[in-house]
């Protein structure tokens, strides 16, 4: 069985607005993970700390990063990584599409990883969508394409995952499902799992989206305490076993 993770920690800022990166280590080390999918990870920003987050974290979890940076200003970086304990390389790292008409909101880009699960390689991506229809639209659109979903050797167990900002009754979400299944439908034992806000999560935005390759066994979402304050969302955990 392997096990993944997504989780968006917001700059490891907790509901309490305590800035706390090892708690939300102690999070992500308590549900085991083999594959960690990260968002909002500040790097070399002032305002947490000057901290490397997502070297912080690889290093306190034992596990091999890549990191994207959605944006960059001067040596301040904000964006998503992916960590593992497997073999793992970096296949591409870029940007998604922003909406012209609103240039100033956040940048936002997307993550991919062949990750080596029992001798196989496995296709991970990680994004984290805008906030705005048009703009998710725009996003999930280019992900779906040619370079991002399309790109992606097609016997190859896949992933996608991250935080969509998006439910299930969105365009965003249907076009992830025209194709690929999500975790949460495909599951042999599941529950609701929404994942914000963390402290009485009621929305599922959050989400690890498959390929037919590979089956899912359990979804859940953590719910003791230390969860519910260490970011505004909860982690998203992904029991599965690739399909022979």
């Amino acid at each position: 069985m392997v096990r993944i993770l997504t989780y968006n920690v917001h700059r490891c800022i907790g509901v309490d607005r305590r800035l706390d990166l090892a708690r939300v280590a102690e999070v992500i080390a308590a549900q085991a993970p083999d594959i960690v999918a990260l968002q909002e990870l500040d790097v070399g920003r002032a305002r947490t700390g000057g901290v490397d987050q997502a070297h912080r974290l690889a290093q306190r979890l034992g596990m091999a990063f890549h990191f994207n940076a959605a944006f960059t200003v001067e040596a301040e970086s904000y964006g998503d990584a992916i960590l593992t304990v497997l073999p793992q390389r970096l296949v591409k790292a870029g940007a998604v599409p922003r909406d012209p008409k609103f240039s100033r909101l956040e940048a936002r880009g997307a993550l991919w990883v062949e990750v080596e699960v029992a001798g196989v390689p496995m296709q991970v991506i990680n994004t984290h969508l805008g906030l705005l229809p048009r703009e998710q639209q725009m996003q999930a659109a280019a992900l779906a394409g040619d370079d991002w979903l399309g790109a992606a050797p097609p016997a190859a167990p896949l992933a996608l995952v991250g935080d969509f900002n998006a439910t299930a009754r969105t365009v965003v979400y249907r076009t992830f499902r025209a194709r690929l299944v999500e975790a949460r439908r495909a599951a042999r034992l599941s529950r609701p799992a929404p994942t914000f806000p963390s402290s009485l999560p009621i929305l599922a935005i959050d989400h690890v989206f498959v390929n037919a390759k590979i089956v899912v066994e359990a979804v859940r979402t953590p719910l003791d305490p230390l969860s519910r304050v260490a970011s505004d969302h909860l982690p998203l955990v992904v029991d599965f076993h690739l399909a022979t």
